[in-house]
């Protein structure tokens, strides 16, 4: 008998930590005009968890949440608009995926024209700078030029100590 008792207790204890790592699920007969509202709120939200997902396509234990929380004040009667304004106070612009341009989100709308400026700004100043100096080789003395004659008419080429005057002259 106190063996099964503790058997028993051995059980629940290591059940209990699963039971703290459960998540809500969906529902299981959901309402065919609610699930068609939630998905096209769900599209216009973003997983706070992912950042890169919507609270449709997440898998995110929050995602799962954020969208119960919009089923219920859809069930509540709310609109569209008003469960938007709930989730923007509660978690702020950033859980939109189209902000308001105001004040405090005209970085995030302006910030990639700005970077295009200034990405084309700086090709166009070293595009003029190339052309404004333009590559002055420098002159040869004679043992550069007897080397290369050399190697232009395929003959072996000269030590510095046998180094002649060219016969064409000096250009």
């Amino acid at each position: 008998m106190r063996a099964l008792v503790l058997e028993l207790f051995l059980a629940l204890f290591l059940a209990l930590p699963g039971a703290a790592l459960a998540q809500a699920s969906e529902i299981a007969k959901p309402d065919p005009a609610v699930e068609e509202r939630l998905k096209g709120l769900a599209e216009e939200l973003r997983c706070l968890v992912c950042q890169n997902q919507t609270i449709a396509d997440s898998n995110a234990p929050l995602a799962l949440d954020l969208r119960n929380q919009i089923r219920q004040q859809i069930a509540a009667g709310r609109d569209d608009a008003q469960i938007r304004a709930y989730m923007v106070d509660r978690y702020g612009d950033f859980v939109l995926y189209r902000p308001p341009f105001k004040a405090s989100t005209a970085l995030l709308w302006l910030g990639p024209l700005l970077l295009i400026a200034i990405g084309l700004a700086v090709f166009l100043l070293v595009v003029r700078r190339r052309k404004a100096t333009p590559p002055v080789a420098a002159p040869l003395d004679a043992t550069e030029r007897a080397h290369l004659e050399a190697l232009l008419e395929g003959k072996p080429v000269p030590t510095p100590g046998e180094v002649k005057p060219s016969k064409r002259g000096k250009r």
